[in-house]
């Protein structure tokens, strides 16, 4: 509860500045090219910062932590930052000064296009530039996911979760103060960025220093845990990057797509991030602290009941969040970003890639829970394997499903992949004998599906048509969608109740 709250604040932000920059550039070439130059760093992000990075950090230290004496914690911490802190800093420099060979890569058809002296070719030139001010920001954030790591084996979980807050006060600052006094505004967001990544980095150092963990750095390449985190986390890149992996997948596609297909997944991505972040993600964060310790302590019943109590609670949000952003999918882009320059013909081909990407919100919300049942037990070959397969899945589906459906069939294919990357990794806990769905869970499950149907059948009934939303002034759209959110909620906990489930079902371990 602790991180969803603090996630809350960051993603409500998040979603104010996603309403800034929508009217400041909507859906158009200039806002499909600083998506893409902030994807990139943040796709690199999740390799060396909270993703992978974490993933094999968290069960090595709560390992220390359980079975080591404090100086020798605070080695391994100095050891892991000075050598996390040295590979990133070079990782860092290249892409800076190779961010034209970057941008080329990943925004191949504006590449082409520019190329072939093509109008399209400036999203290149200026994707380029762009990538140089936003790049700096993984070595912030690599840092920042450290110490956010550490606070985290210590169960003081509020401070990494609230950090994300600067980086969209930084964005929405530089948007609404910055970007005006340029000529190019557009370059005051990646500005944002930038800044944002440096002030996520300060605000962590004097909680690490109240922890007793601020140690100095060290290059520690043969250190003892510095070698176990690395052979963890080299497979584990691809495993809980897949998603990340996918993502630019599809940002390569869609540059050769018509303009405003980057920006209307972005948006929607957008608004899928929001249910993913407060509670699949919150959740997984907590639930690998658990497990590490539940495998330290040699107790797989408990590690089992853990793993019950996630799938359980991620389903508990992610049946009604799912539904929820299907049925309202329209309404929610028109109150949150309808203004400036994104147009009505925007909020239209924006909900049909959010309908897309809904249907795998399950599926994303699993993978987070999932993967921590391997990684807790320092297993990262396996999910590695179903990851990779997931994803070389992804560019078949994208392949098939681009032609028809343009953009769509990329949030399609992105959904599937998803969904196979979570079959293959519950398949492969029961299989091994670590955790299968117990039989009160499936119960439960099925309760949460039908007051899942309850509820969206109240929506589709009480919710206006796009010409009746378009008759209200703003201030009734967001009393009306705020209300219709409220009667969903409403609706989907007396349903519960009805069908005979109690809270005391959903707390228990």
């Amino acid at each position: 509860m602790v991180v969803s709250a603090m996630t809350l604040v960051s993603r409500v932000l998040g979603l104010v500045r996603d309403v800034v920059v929508a009217g400041l550039m909507g859906a158009g070439a200039a806002a499909d090219v600083f998506f893409l130059a902030n994807k990139i760093p943040n796709f690199l992000r999740r390799l060396f910062a909270e993703g992978a990075f974490a993933q094999a950090f968290v069960p090595v230290l709560t390992e220390y932590q359980q079975q080591k004496s404090q100086s020798e914690v605070q080695e391994l911490i100095a050891k892991v930052s000075g050598t996390l802190g040295g590979i990133v800093t070079l990782v860092t420099l290249v892409g800076v000064i190779a961010s034209p060979v970057l941008a080329a890569l990943f925004g191949t058809g504006w590449f082409v296009a520019w190329l072939g002296g093509e109008p399209e070719g400036e999203k290149f030139l200026l994707a380029a530039l762009m990538l140089k001010i936003t790049f700096p920001y993984l070595w912030f954030i690599t840092l920042t996911a450290l110490a956010g790591a550490i606070l985290n084996t210590l169960g003081r979980f509020a401070v990494a979760a609230f950090t994300p807050v600067f980086l969209n006060v930084a964005i929405i600052g530089c948007a609404l103060w910055l970007s005006p006094e340029l000529e190019r505004p557009e370059l005051g967001l990646a500005w944002g960025v930038f800044l944002g990544g440096l002030i996520q980095f300060l605000f962590q150092i004097p909680f690490l220093l109240r922890a007793n963990m601020l140690v100095r750095p060290q290059w520690g390449w043969h250190h003892p845990g510095v070698k176990k985190i690395r052979t963890l986390m080299i497979p584990a890149m691809f495993g809980v990057s897949v998603s990340q992996i996918n993502l630019l997948f599809d940002t390569l596609i869609a540059s050769f797509l018509m303009t405003g297909s980057i920006s209307w997944l972005y948006y929607s991505d957008r608004l899928l991030e929001f249910p993913l972040g407060l509670f699949g993600i919150a959740i997984a964060t907590v639930i690998l602290p658990a497990l590490s310790k539940d495998k330290a302590n040699d107790d797989p019943t408990q590690f089992g009941r853990t793993l019950d109590w996630g799938v359980r609670s991620v389903l508990l949000v992610g049946i009604p969040a799912m539904l929820g952003l299907m049925v309202l999918a329209q309404p929610m882009l028109m109150v949150l970003f309808m203004r400036g320059e994104f147009s009505v013909a925007d909020s239209q081909m924006a909900a049909v890639s959010l309908l897309a990407y809904a249907s795998g919100l399950l599926s994303f919300m699993l993978v987070k829970v999932l993967a921590p049942g391997y990684y807790a037990r320092q297993d990262t070959k396996t999910p590695v394997r179903y990851g990779i397969i997931a994803m070389v899945a992804n560019m078949g589906f994208n392949l098939a499903l681009a032609i028809p459906f343009g953009y769509v069939g990329l949030a399609l294919a992105t959904s599937a992949s998803a969904t196979l990357n979570a079959a293959l990794l519950y398949r492969g806990l029961r299989r091994q004998g670590v955790y299968q769905l117990s039989s009160a869970s499936v119960g439960i499950i099925a309760r949460m599906a039908l007051a899942g149907a309850v509820m969206a059948a109240v929506l589709l009934q009480l919710c206006p048509n796009e010409a009746g939303w378009l008759a209200m002034g703003f201030m009734e759209r967001v009393a009306t969608l705020f209300g219709l959110i409220g009667l969903g909620a409403l609706s989907y906990g007396v349903s519960l109740l009805l069908f005979g489930l109690r809270p005391a079902q959903l707390k228990s371990l």
